[in-house]
């Protein structure tokens, strides 16, 4: 089943949106502020997120830039402000749709379904190529020249966070949030291990390029 979350601080608003994407088979969770949003997404897997604007204690502007840190999952924003300019901004930093209130609820029924099925079909086709190496998100294989990588689930997820946001450096306070969906406490020696460890597999198939590298002081990042 399929997982949406509702960021909206209108809470008659929020579970009426619940209540028809349930009728519609979907299952949904409910946030009320910008915060309680990101750590919803922190902490759980999504499918899509219905944002509004105005947000307390962070903006959905300021959630939808978070957001596109890290997934790209479908966002329609639903939000009262109708200016064109609005729209244009929000889709230009990584919102999918916009839908203005107020809302028919079938309208929204219509682009939730619109949304995921484009967003599934893509996902599903989606090969990623760098350097050598291939990467099939919808098999989770990698190889590299040809050559098939024995890589743990963690791993996987690793090097597929970095080939998906290429000039991304990721600290590993956020590598560590993103994919073990835990507080970072300050303990790198998890990070420090699995890079260790998925860069010695990558070596193996092809010792030439790399294709993860440190930067000093920050994080790690795809290689140039």
């Amino acid at each position: 089943m399929e997982r949406i979350l509702i960021i909206e601080d209108e809470r008659d608003v929020n579970g009426l949106l619940a209540q028809t994407l349930q009728e519609d088979g979907y299952e949904t969770k409910s946030a009320y502020n910008g915060m309680e949003g990101i750590k919803f997404l922190r902490e759980g897997s999504f499918d899509m997120v219905l944002l509004d604007l105005m947000l307390p204690f962070k903006s959905g502007d300021e959630v939808l830039r978070e957001i596109r840190k890290n997934s790209d999952i479908p966002v329609i924003i639903i939000s009262a402000k109708d200016m064109v300019r609005t729209k244009i901004d929000l889709l230009t930093i990584g919102a999918d749709d916009y839908i203005t209130k107020p809302f028919d609820l079938g309208e929204v029924s219509a682009r939730v379904a619109s949304n995921l099925r484009r967003y599934h079909q893509a996902d599903s086709k989606k090969q990623i190529v760098y350097k050598e190496l291939h990467m099939d998100t919808e098999a989770k294989s990698v190889t590299v020249e040809g050559v098939v990588l024995e890589l743990t689930s963690k791993e996987y997820q690793l090097f597929e966070l970095f080939l998906k946001f290429p000039n991304k450096v990721f600290s590993k306070a956020n590598l560590y949030e993103t994919i073990w969906g835990e507080e970072y406490l300050g303990d790198d020696n998890v990070i420090k291990t699995h890079i260790s460890n998925l860069r010695n597999k990558i070596k193996k198939a092809n010792s030439k390029i790399e294709y993860i590298e440190t930067v000093w002081g920050l994080g790690y990042r795809l290689a140039k």
